[in-house]
């Protein structure tokens, strides 16, 4: 186990001095690179990947094209604004 330990300090060690050295000669390169790793990472970690996702899942690709129901099909509302389909409340309580 201290094997491990000691080669994981020895590592954080070499990463904090190619930081410091890169800081030192090219500190807008590093921060460029600083930015773009963020922009790569925080959409994964962000609160509001779930709610974009919940979002998109509950608004249909295809909006319905109010029809004249003649009793023939039942999955046709008999008014365009009659709700139907899952209840969005929880999108009210964001």
């Amino acid at each position: 186990m201290s094997a491990l330990l000691e080669t994981t300090q020895v590592n954080m060690a070499g990463v904090a001095a190619f930081l410091k050295n890169a800081w030192n000669k090219e500190p807008v390169i590093l921060t460029s690179c600083v930015i773009g790793l963020a922009g790569l990472v925080l959409p994964f970690i962000s609160p509001m990947t779930k709610y974009t996702a919940m979002i998109n899942a509950a608004v249909p690709y295809n909006y319905p094209v109010p029809v004249r129901d003649d009793g023939n099909l039942p999955d046709v509302p008999e008014h365009p604004c009659k709700p139907s389909g899952d209840n969005l409340a929880w999108l009210r309580d964001l």
